[in-house]
């Protein structure tokens, strides 16, 4: 963007824009500015960006500002939720939920059925087992084997993971 915050309605009306996308790793902070931005240009969309060399599955969605790189395999009637990030080569197996802001690192793998909560960052590599729950805002260490469900609010890391400490609501890790 070019400017402060107080530019962007004026650059949404004069360049006719019509969508953007929000680029910024940390979660809580990429949901900070899409708040800001939803309040200053209300009627500004949020289109999901998928790369081409993807593999999404039947009955899957994916949400609005959500990004999908290159070698993502998302399989069926799996939900990613808005402002999501699933990084290059990630694999999100069969009817898996993704909460909103969520984002999963290059080369994360869950089984089936897992369940990644709001906000939560699942760390490069690490691998997730059938039917696991990651509750809200957890940061899950990379290369880590998640074997058993995380509360919220946690960081867990290690093979098998486990918790490490607690965090704070909106707590930055990047």
């Amino acid at each position: 963007m070019l400017g402060d915050e107080a530019a962007l309605p004026i650059l949404v009306r004069e360049y006719r824009i019509d969508g953007a996308l929000i680029a910024i790793g940390d979660n809580s902070a990429r949901a900070q500015v899409a708040k800001r931005i939803m309040a200053l240009c209300p009627g500004l969309r949020f289109p999901a960006a998928i790369h081409p060399a993807t593999s999404i599955g039947r009955g899957t969605t994916i949400g609005e500002g959500s990004v999908v790189m290159a070698g993502v395999v998302i399989n069926a009637c799996s939900t990613v939720g808005r402002h999501c990030i699933i990084n290059t080569g990630a694999c999100v197996d069969h009817d898996c939920e993704v909460g909103d802001y969520a984002s999963l690192a290059p080369g994360v793998v869950t089984g089936g059925e897992c369940k990644i909560g709001v906000f939560s960052a699942i760390g490069l590599g690490a691998n997730l087992i059938h039917g696991i729950t990651v509750g809200d805002e957890v940061v899950i260490g990379a290369g880590s084997l998640v074997a058993r469900d995380i509360e919220p609010l946690t960081v867990a890391y290690g093979l098998p993971s486990k918790v490490i400490r607690t965090r704070q609501h909106g707590e930055r890790y990047l």
